[in-house]
């Protein structure tokens, strides 16, 4: 586990994001801020160290919602909503696309800091371990049952598998599979990525059946 965790502060105004990224600081987190939605994506595309997002609702170029909804189309990473709206309706909506917490302002920093504390905490535990119809994921131990009972898988198989899951339901063109599993300095035949299926499929037994296949395409996990 790294030393410090990361936070992305969105917002705006200066002097919110300085009080946040104060507080932050003094507990032990790294900061980085942007002032609006697009150089946030920015941001979060191009920094894959992030651990975490507070992301205020109200903001020029684009605002949070639409933030929130391009982030969650990507990644599962912790998003808390600010907003000077207070409604039942607006903490539905933020809930509803993805976000983790919902803090209205003006809020104590303290339990802004103990809320982040507690997300991180529960996201690190979550994401640790993974269960899907049957198969879990033990990414610590770096271990994998299926029905209780424990199979052998090479290190790329675990990998893959993982990223199946991990996006189920979701078409994966052989090249993206690629990129994400065997990382973008892979040169070569995209098709590796058919030998590796076929093994997989054979090790989780009926489950492998869950590993279906999306014509001239790729291949996407889609339990029954």
């Amino acid at each position: 586990m790294k030393e410090k965790q990361k936070i992305l502060v969105v917002d705006d105004e200066n002097r919110m994001r300085k009080l946040i990224g104060d507080f932050l600081i003094t507990n032990n987190y790294d900061v980085v801020e942007a002032g609006d939605g697009e150089a946030a994506l920015k941001i979060f595309y191009e920094d894959k160290d992030i651990d975490l997002i507070i992301l205020d609702v109200m903001m020029p170029k684009m605002d949070g919602w639409e933030t929130l909804k391009e982030i969650r189309s990507e990644s599962k990473i912790p998003v808390v909503m600010l907003t000077a709206k207070g409604t039942e309706i607006d903490e539905l909506k933020g809930f509803r696309g993805g976000a983790d917490d919902y803090i209205q302002k003006p809020f104590s920093p303290k339990v802004l800091v103990a809320r982040i504390n507690a997300i991180l905490k529960r996201s690190e535990s979550d994401n640790n371990r993974i269960e899907c119809s049957g198969i879990v994921i033990d990414k610590v131990a770096h271990e994998v049952t299926v029905d209780g009972e424990m199979i052998d898988l090479s290190f790329k198989e675990f990998e893959l598998l993982e990223y199946l899951i991990e996006n189920k339901g979701i078409a994966l063109t052989r090249e993206k599979i690629l990129n994400s599993v065997w990382n973008f300095d892979y040169f070569g035949d995209a098709r590796t990525i058919d030998t590796h299926i076929k093994k997989l499929r054979a090790k989780l037994g009926d489950k492998g059946e869950y590993i279906r296949t999306v014509w001239g395409m790729g291949y996407k996990f889609k339990p029954d």
